[in-house]
């Protein structure tokens, strides 16, 4: 299993570019009303994953990879042609495999019926046959190319940070991240370490929060644009500024370094040499970390990464309008949340609009306005005709 990023499948096959992404979603397109709902689907079905992965009992690098799983199904796929109910079952499924953790197959087809069928979803047709998860497992390794290995940005996340927490928490943080995807070797590490010398050392929660911020960028597709080790200095970029102690220590520093260049020019006359056990003290006294100063030691583009935390919390705005509801089906015309930031979307909503691409585009394919017979992926047709 490879160890190198650089020499690695995730790097060579599976980092696009937006207009490969824009391509992929083309077909979606043609039937859905609000193009800003595809933005909105990508939280919707991460969201979907990680019940499903937490009712398995899945570690999060295993929800983080099956997450994956689904986002390089659908570069190949659209979600109109598709049900990705059952596609989201078997991404969970194969990413518990790929990543030691795995689930017994009636295990996941009885709590994904369990959570499918219920609100908000009311997925009704979610099959019970244990068959149409080991077919459509076939099928999603074969659109993956069994390409089944994901780098993932936790270890990045520890390899440059030393956390303030207990050892214990230290422990369970490398025993989430996991040997598999471990990151770029030491031989590799000036390509993006730089000269940066030491760990990055966050106050106490600050490495816990740039963990959250590199969960919730799943949500997005960020992890099809960028590599891995991009994302977790994003994330700690982002961590400077939303960590109230990690902010404060920036913020000490910044008005240190502003104010030292005054100390110095008004002081006309050079001060007594220190006395040795001041001069001791001294020496044991360590400047406070700048880490500003740390990340701009890197060897990555600053502007690559304000790019990557911009797009974070761009995520982070639509997040804000999505909004758990079970309750009543809503409908595309759901009211406005009383802000100028748009209107609320919930599972349920997304749920309607999924279901009225999928009629769309099953009617078009039964009466083409050319009158010529659409074509179809058989064996995806295959396995959706469960029931």
């Amino acid at each position: 299993m490879a160890t190198d990023f650089w020499a690695s499948t995730h790097y060579k096959r599976w980092i696009v570019d937006r207009a490969t992404l824009r391509q992929a979603r083309a077909d979606d397109l043609l039937y859905i009303d609000d193009p800003e709902h595809l933005a909105f689907l990508a939280i919707y079905f991460a969201e979907v994953v990680g019940k499903l992965g937490k009712k398995l009992r899945l570690p999060q690098r295993a929800i983080a990879t099956a997450t994956v799983f689904f986002r390089r199904f659908y570069l190949k796929n659209s979600y109109c042609e598709t049900d990705p109910f059952i596609v989201i079952a078997a991404c969970c499924y194969v990413a518990a495999k790929a990543e030691e953790c795995p689930a017994h197959i009636k295990n996941v087809v009885s709590d994904a019926r369990q959570i499918f069928c219920h609100e908000p979803y009311n997925i009704k047709h979610f099959p019970s046959d244990n068959s149409k998860l080991a077919e459509m497992e076939f099928y999603l390794v074969d659109d993956l190319e069994c390409d089944l290995t994901v780098f993932h940005p936790y270890r990045t996340l520890l390899a440059l940070c030393k956390s303030g927490n207990g050892s214990e928490d230290a422990s369970a943080q490398e025993e989430e991240a996991g040997e598999v995807g471990a990151g770029i070797p030491a031989d590799d590490g000036p390509r993006y370490w730089g000269t940066g010398q030491g760990q990055l050392e966050l106050p106490p929660n600050g490495l816990q929060t740039a963990w959250f911020i590199v969960n919730d960028t799943y949500r997005s597709e960020l992890c099809l644009l960028y590599p891995p080790h991009l994302i977790a200095i994003a994330a700690l970029y982002l961590t400077c500024v939303f960590h109230p102690a990690t902010h404060e220590t920036v913020s000490a520093v910044l008005a240190a370094s502003s104010s030292a260049p005054a100390s110095s020019s008004a002081s006309t006359t050079p001060d007594p040499p220190p006395r040795r056990s001041s001069r001791q003290a001294a020496e044991r006294k360590k400047p406070a970390q700048d880490p500003l100063e740390f990340l701009a030691e890197l060897n990555v583009s600053l502007p690559l990464i304000a790019t990557i935390a911009q797009e974070i919390i761009s995520m982070y705005t639509l997040w804000d309008r999505y909004k758990e509801d079970s309750g009543s089906v809503a409908t595309p015309d759901s009211s406005r949340n009383g802000e100028d930031d748009g209107p609320v979307v919930t599972p349920a909503l997304l749920t309607v609009v999924l279901m009225k691409m999928r009629e769309a585009r099953l009617l078009e394919i039964a009466h083409p306005s050319s009158g010529r017979p659409v074509a179809v992926n058989k064996m995806l047709e295959r396995t959706q005709a469960a029931g």
